[in-house]
């Protein structure tokens, strides 16, 4: 077997001299030619020096060619490795005139180093498949001519796309014209095609796009469904989301596992300790014991050859090339084996709120009337006022409120802002005052016993409180609160269940809102009125008595803390390039149910690089001393290729890992549109 590197991600020499497909017609033509030299030389008797050193000779060529290419690379970098021991051993076979079993080594391993490449381009399609999802032209509308098709590398920002029905979209970009389903699973991860519509401002949407809701965003690759949409293209191809995704899983083996580090550093003196073990064989056995020289030499070669950790260099990576293939296919981007390997293992997981347990958008909570108005007065006089405003609260306000109004709605003009309290305009020539409790308390107004009472309760619920007067008159409160996400209090269920012992959740939100979330998803601790710096700082606390922790958010104001964690994970990467750039796990779509399923893929992805340690070196020490017992190479071959083989498939077997139950148990509900 090949190094790490040439394994999990194809080396300059593969792609420079052909495919793994090149590789198994040669190994297969070694196989031949090995056949022809023992049928020559065994079969029909014919001398050595003759047909079957040809025949030989020509396995030594297909059966090295890509052996040998490896080991040079790897020994010009310094490094001894799997390759160069096997070189070594049909050489020095050769040597002592032993061509058979020399070719039948190269044979072997060629063979055996060809059915890996194969297996484990199993997991690679499933990573390559992705940069084949983005179409090679778009249908592009410039000025007010036709569309016309043109390739999608010349597709420019602010280019207006036409996507027919049941076709890939070429670009990321946002829905201007248009209404459809969009099956989006092979970027999101997400099982139901999501409904997109167009956006009501297209200039304004261009410079708000890290705030667009997910029903105005598309993606490059994803597939349209039944309707037509034009949208204007917000990134290039090869800026696009589908583009870093395929280029950051593809490097996935850069952030190397704890075990694939230790590993490596195992190997680096294992590999001369195998050399220095040969030499020693040899002196052994003919000093010690006064075998011939060649029968020493032999003995030597069988011992290097089964000392060679072949299926010890491929157990980790293997593992973690099959893990980030099915995380990926779940829409969950893990960049490499570090991140994989070390989610399993967190004893404690923070989470910001706002946008990661809650939804990130306000809804209305609570309306209460004064006594002496009515719910439809209260409704029409703060639907007039905040349909004024563009502030996420008066959004909020107008988009739940304004559907139960059942008489005519009033029309307020001459809006104005109070910095901090709130915001005043004019109905029918009255003054509408909205705002909190300090701007009436400035004024020494004092609301009645039933507003107050119902104020305090409100309040202690953790909702932001906007108190409604007109004229001289209170018409009542009205109450908004970031609603938690129906699936939160499941996931953090599971996740306990998954035996993660701490809980924690930082904001930046009062800690009285924090408390009340908290207390509504099941969190164990809830700080609350906390800055970007001062969660880094809590992160450290943390860390200080669980490790190791990871840290959920959203990938951009949480980025300091994400960073400080052992992992880092980023919730709704889709689109966002800071949240791919500054995490180590991305779910790509807005699913916090997504965080179970990567724990557990995680700790069945250690258990499988656990397996096939333990029997890549059970297997390593039954060769050697077998071979002591009179094992010959090209049992110790078939045994040693056999195993690595096993490793190989052992680990594909994350593929398939729960498939289709990466939601097990988790329920959803639509996140609140405006």
């Amino acid at each position: 077997m090949s190094t790490t590197e040439s394994t999990v991600r194809p080396s300059e020499e593969t792609r420079a001299h052909g495919s793994a497909r090149w590789e198994l017609w040669f190994a297969i033509a070694s196989g031949v030619t090995y056949a022809g030299g023992m049928i020559t030389e065994y079969a029909l008797g014919l001398p050595m020096i003759g047909w079957p050193l040809v025949f030989f000779l020509a396995t030594y060529f297909f059966g090295g060619y890509f052996t040998i290419r490896t080991a040079i690379s790897s020994t010009l970098r310094g490094k001894f490795e799997v390759d160069f021991l096997m070189l070594v051993a049909a050489i020095g076979a050769a040597l002592i005139g032993r061509w058979a079993e020399g070719a039948v080594l190269l044979f072997l391993f060629s063979l055996g180093h060809a059915l890996e490449e194969y297996a484990l381009s199993r997991a690679s399609r499933s990573i390559e498949a992705l940069a084949e999802l983005a179409p090679r032209s778009a249908l592009v509308r410039r000025g007010t001519g036709e569309p016309a098709e043109v390739p999608v590398e010349d597709v420019v920002v602010g280019d207006i796309v036409v996507i027919r029905p049941n076709s890939r979209v070429p670009s990321d970009g946002f829905v201007i014209a248009g209404n459809s389903a969009v099956d989006q699973s092979a970027v999101t991860g997400e099982s139901i095609p999501v409904e997109k519509e167009a956006v009501a401002d297209a200039e304004r949407a261009m410079r708000m796009l890290d705030t667009l809701p997910p029903a105005n965003r598309v993606f490059a690759g994803t597939v349209n469904g039944s309707g037509v949409l034009e949208i204007e293209v917000t990134a290039t191809s090869a800026d696009s989301t589908l583009s870093k995704v395929v280029e950051l899983v593809r490097n996935a083996d850069q952030a190397a596992s704890p075990t694939q580090q230790f590993i490596d550093r195992f190997q680096r003196w294992y590999v001369p300790g195998v050399i220095v073990g040969v030499i020693v064989t040899l002196l052994v056995a003919m000093f010690a014991f006064s075998q011939p020289f060649a029968d020493a030499f032999y003995l030597a070669m069988t011992v290097l050859v089964a000392a060679s950790p072949c299926a010890l260099a491929i157990a980790t990576p293997a593992a973690v090339l099959a893990g980030v293939a099915r995380a990926a296919r779940a829409g969950v981007l893990v960049k490499g084996g570090g991140p994989l390997e070390t989610l399993g293992r967190v004893k404690a997981m923070a989470f910001d709120k706002t946008g990661t347990l809650t939804w990130g958008a306000p809804r209305v909570t609570s309306l209460v009337h004064a006594d002496d108005t009515t719910e439809e007065e209260l409704i029409a006089a703060l639907v007039a006022v905040e349909s004024l405003s563009d502030h996420p609260l008066a959004t909020a306000i107008v988009r739940d409120l304004a559907p139960r109004l059942t008489g005519a709605q009033l029309v307020a003009d001459d809006l104005n802002a109070v910095i901090g309290r709130g915001v005043t305009a004019t109905i029918d020539g009255q003054r509408v005052e909205v705002g909190n409790l300090r701007m009436f308390e400035e004024q020494q107004l004092q609301l009645s016993t039933a507003l107050a009472d119902a104020y305090q309760s409100a309040r202690d619920s953790g909702q932001t409180l906007m108190i409604v007067r007109r004229g001289d008159a209170f018409l009542g409160i009205v109450g908004v609160m970031d609603s938690s996400r129906a699936e939160s209090a499941q996931v953090l269920l599971a996740l306990r269940e998954a035996n993660v012992g701490q809980l924690v959740m930082i904001s930046g939100d009062n800690q009285r809102v924090a408390d009340a979330v908290g207390l509504e998803v099941g969190i164990d601790t809830a700080i609350g009125e906390l800055l970007p710096e001062d969660k880094v700082a809590e992160i450290t606390r943390l860390a200080e008595t669980h490790r190791p922790i990871a840290m959920v958010g959203d990938g951009v104001n949480d980025a300091p803390a994400m960073a400080r964690a052992d992992v880092g994970i980023a919730m709704g990467a889709a689109g966002s390039t800071v949240a791919l750039e500054t995490c180590d796990i991305a779910l790509m779509s807005d699913d916090l149910g997504r965080v179970p399923f990567a724990v557990r893929l995680s700790r069945a992805t250690s258990r499988i690089i656990r397996q096939n340690l333990i029997a890549s070196l059970a297997i390593v020490a039954f060769l050697i001393l077998a071979t002591f017992m009179g094992l010959n190479i090209g049992a110790v071959v078939l045994i040693h290729e056999g195993s690595t083989l096993v490793v190989v498939i052992n680990a594909l077997r994350l593929l398939g890992f729960e498939k289709g139950k990466e939601h097990a148990g988790i329920d959803h509900e639509d996140k609140p549109t405006g």
